[in-house]
């Protein structure tokens, strides 16, 4: 049974995986983006993901936490100058999945995983306007469709004249 044993195994031993991790989120913290299998980019993510949340935190039990994870100390500069502080009006979500497709040599699903760049705004919980009556917003579309009708209507009205000059 797999009671309390979340996580991908990926084929490797444990220590081999923590490396590979450790090394993973440096490159990708470093670089911004990192292509690699799909199932690595899953668990890559989680960690990432905690690595920009101790990065928003920015204290200095944050910075050491980071620091015993990630192996490059300018990585860790990095994360806690210029990455962290992009989210920190973001609850979370700062990396996205892109599927690429499969991989020539060996048939393995291939994507990217890079971070969020795009701002998210903040909710608003103003009341929204009361919505006009369906029969309503029916009458403007039709009287849309019906203006752009004759427009259509005109060039197919041209084409058979220019026809009849050529017959004759």
């Amino acid at each position: 049974m797999r009671h309390n044993s979340a996580g991908r195994r990926l084929g490797r031993t444990t220590s081999h995986r923590i490396a590979m991790f450790r090394n993973m989120v440096t490159s990708f913290l470093q670089h911004e983006k990192i292509t690699t299998t799909d199932a690595k980019a899953k668990e890559l993510r989680s960690i990432a993901e905690k690595m920009i949340t101790l990065g928003k935190r920015g204290d200095l039990h944050a910075t050491r936490q980071a620091a015993a994870y990630i192996r490059d100390k300018k990585v860790v500069t990095k994360l806690f100058t210029e990455i962290a502080p992009r989210y920190t009006e973001r609850p979370g979500g700062y990396t996205r999945i892109i599927k690429l497709g499969i991989r020539p040599g060996d048939n393995a699903p291939v994507s990217v995983l890079e971070l969020v760049e795009a701002e998210m705004k903040p909710k608003k919980a103003a009341a929204k306007p009361a919505k006009a009556p369906k029969a309503a917003k029916a009458a403007p579309v039709a009287a849309a469709a019906a203006e752009e009708a004759p427009v259509a209507e005109a060039p197919v009205a041209e084409a058979p004249a220019a026809e009849e000059t050529t017959e004759a």
